[in-house]
């Protein structure tokens, strides 16, 4: 048994997805909105811009393989919170120059938001496998739980204080305030890892020669059953959890004659479940240590499952008339989001090592890759997939509830994956407490 990291430690870890949540929500949100409104471009431009920093996700794997190779994490973090919070202001900076050189400004944009994806990868994909190498099986629900909740956090702070700033509007004053906090974030990050990796027992020094090429590697995760099967988990699972994005509210509008007010508290009371959902997962996996309970496996199939049903149920809710209770639903579905998502970041956690410490940066970054590529296509698909099935069916009710209904089938599909990593050879253990170190 090695050192494991502390609380605060695992809380200054958490600062670094603050940081770079604050980063990015200024890309998603604001960019997205002063191109389409301030400088009336097509929403296609943001949105294919996005999908840049979703595409290079692809690349995670190659982060992780680097971390392995090199046995520290720290310089990786550090690395790509430089090129996240450059890539940040250089989207701003392309964004202003699109006012005047519109090819210019927004071929700047878009190598800037190339960088914030190789940033976003390298620096995310480096800072979980040091939790998982660092935090105590027991605690890995509730560290998974913090550090996601301190990235909505970064959220949460950036938006609305970035949104103060920006007022009265110019461009100069977009530039300044994604400057800043681009130089914030970095400084925040670089103070909250320093010294973390150092606590932790320093990884066995292996010869040069020992050190396999990439691709082999990457074959030799591929071919292990518990990494490629809960790949698979990642990626359908968080396919079938993006998918809704984009089509909740607009279901809520068209079909439940909601306000553009009432849907955006819907969203709220969504997060608001997501948030219940994690600190139900953190509690149990800490107070019911040592038992079944804790298992971040069983709580990932059971966050699936409910997931499911309250998609089944929102799906039917349309057709049964303006009674149904739409709020309860989707408060459902985002308690169900929440056990899933924490269960399964801290399974990507236990499940990091089983092939050893040079081959932990790679397989975080393998599922890091199927997560980012199946949330950026989520929700486009889903978008996609309703507009398809509006061309087929009388009623725009009808085609929202055959996408929710695919969605929830998407998510039970993710459950029968989950229980056959669980039942793969190679060990797949119910309970975290009971692995070895």
């Amino acid at each position: 048994m090695g050192a494991h990291l502390s609380w605060p430690s695992i809380l200054r870890l958490g600062l670094v997805q603050t940081a770079l949540g604050g980063v990015v929500v200024l890309m998603t949100s604001t960019l997205n909105r002063v191109m389409v409104v301030e400088l009336a471009l097509p929403a296609l431009v943001p949105g294919l811009l996005v999908a840049i920093h979703y595409a290079v996700q692809v690349l995670r794997p190659r982060w992780g393989y680097g971390s392995d190779r090199t046995g520290r994490r720290t310089p990786w973090i550090l690395g790509g919170m430089a090129a996240l919070c450059l890539g940040g202001f250089g989207a701003a900076c392309g964004t202003a120059l699109a006012q005047t050189h519109l090819a210019a400004g927004l071929a700047l944009a878009a190598l800037s938001f190339l960088l914030v994806g190789l940033g976003v990868g390298a620096a995310g994909t480096s800072l979980l496998v040091l939790l998982a190498g660092g935090v105590a099986p027991s605690r890995r629900g509730a560290a998974a739980t913090l550090v996601w909740v301190m990235m909505i956090l970064g959220f949460a702070v950036t938006a609305p204080l970035a949104g103060h700033f920006l007022e009265p509007f110019t461009v100069l004053r977009l530039v300044a305030v994604s400057g800043s906090v681009s130089l914030v974030a970095f400084c925040v990050a670089a103070l909250a890892v320093t010294g973390i990796e150092a606590r932790l027992p320093a990884p066995r020094q292996e010869a040069a020669e020992a050190k396999p090429p990439f691709a082999q590697v990457l074959r030799k995760v591929l071919a292990d059953p518990v990494a490629r099967r809960f790949t698979v988990f990642v990626f359908v699972s968080m396919l079938a959890y993006s998918a809704q994005e984009l089509i909740l509210e607009p279901y809520a509008g068209l079909v439940f004659a909601m306000g553009p007010g009432a849907t955006t508290k819907l969203a709220g009371l969504q997060h608001g479940g997501v948030l219940a959902g994690m600190l139900l997962v953190a509690a149990v996996t800490l107070l019911a240590k040592g038992t079944a309970l804790a298992s971040l496996r069983l709580w990932s199939a059971v966050g699936c499952g409910a997931s499911a049903l309250a998609l089944f149920a929102i799906a039917a809710g349309g057709p049964s008339g303006p009674d149904f209770p739409l709020r309860g639903a989707v408060f459902a579905l985002g308690f169900a989001n929440g056990i899933y998502a924490v269960a399964a970041i801290g399974s990507m956690m236990a499940l990091a090592g089983h092939g050893g410490e040079r081959e932990r940066g790679t397989r975080m970054g393998v599922w890091g890759a199927a997560q980012g590529v199946a949330f950026g296509g989520g929700g486009v698909l889903g978008a996609l997939a309703v507009d398809a099935m509006r061309l087929v069916v009388d009623q725009p009710v009808h085609a929202y509830a055959a996408v929710f209904v695919a969605e929830g089938v998407l998510f039970l599909a993710a459950v029968a994956v989950a229980l056959r990593v669980e039942a793969a050879p190679s060990g797949f253990p119910l309970n975290p407490a009971f692995e070895a170190r």
